[in-house]
């Protein structure tokens, strides 16, 4: 397999989760191993984990004073689109939250032309086990995989009923990804969105991109997307960060109750050694 790139440019428009404020992401196609780089302000930053400074509520890239957060969506979308190498001009420091989960993305990326390029595609092998665990016993677990490609097993726990123990345990393919794992729309509680509001925060959020809940209940009229959207959402954050590995990874990846940060985290322990991975060349 070649190294792949979009045939022409093309742009996403849509607001800022926190601002509020008109965002413009503009992708061009990029030579062979380019990587997926960013560009703020004239400022090019290449998303990798290494250049990711901030992991509250999303994934941020900075460098030399600028910033683009909430990557992990479309890192997400280019990850199983198989895109290698782009570079995306945004015109606002966050990316469009479009409805909450990756379905307008994965669907725009859709009409464009993917092109092959001259050189091979590289994938990183996990082949030792990695694992990083924070003091309340979340953790994360890159091993070896038994079979090519990614497999994620994940469990999330909430004490709200309607939410409460949701497992995702599967190997991910483009059309899981399409059906089950893209619509899957972040979500909150009714009271995190209140003391947000009260510090300036998610001034473009509404119910048109987060699933709101409040208790018991759900207070988007039309309910949950799919099933498990809680976890499928969780695991749709986890994709998109595992590749500013700058690489599609070939694990199996164990995760439970974690987020961004550990995502991060245990990115910087795989690279801390050599033998814990090998990159392969189609």
């Amino acid at each position: 397999m070649e190294q792949k790139t979009f045939k022409t440019s093309f742009q996403i428009e849509g607001i800022g989760l926190h601002s509020g404020l008109p965002s413009v992401v503009t992708f061009y196609p990029a030579k062979e191993n380019t990587g997926i780089v960013f560009e703020k302000d004239g400022v090019e930053i290449r998303a990798l984990y290494d250049n990711v400074g901030d992991t509250q509520n999303c994934t941020c890239l900075k460098k030399d004073g600028a910033t683009v957060s909430t990557i992990e969506h479309l890192m997400s979308a280019l990850y199983i689109k198989g895109v290698d190498n782009v570079c995306i001009k945004v015109s606002n420091s966050e990316l469009p939250i479009m409805d909450g989960s990756a379905k307008v993305l994965l669907e725009r990326l859709n009409q464009e032309e993917i092109v092959s390029q001259s050189a091979p595609k590289k994938r990183l092998i996990v082949k030792k086990t990695v694992r990083f665990e924070d003091d309340k016993g979340n953790f994360i677990e890159l091993t070896p995989p038994k079979k090519q490609g990614l497999h994620i097993y994940f469990k999330i726990e909430f004490d709200s009923q309607i939410v409460g123990t949701q497992i995702f345990d599967a190997d991910i393919t483009p059309t899981l990804f399409a059906n089950e794992i893209a619509p899957a729309r972040t979500f909150c509680e009714k009271y995190q969105i209140d003391y947000l509001r009260a510090h300036g925060l998610i001034k473009g959020g509404s119910l048109d991109n987060a699933v709101v809940l409040d208790g018991e209940k759900i207070l988007n009229p039309e309910g949950f997307r799919v099933k498990n959207e809680c976890v499928n959402h969780k695991v749709l954050d986890l994709i998109g960060d595992m590749y500013t590995a700058g690489y599609a990874i070939e694990a199996d990846i164990k995760a439970y109750r974690t987020g961004h940060f550990h995502n991060n985290a245990v990115l910087k322990k795989l690279f801390e050694n050599k033998e814990n991975y090998e990159i392969a060349e189609d």
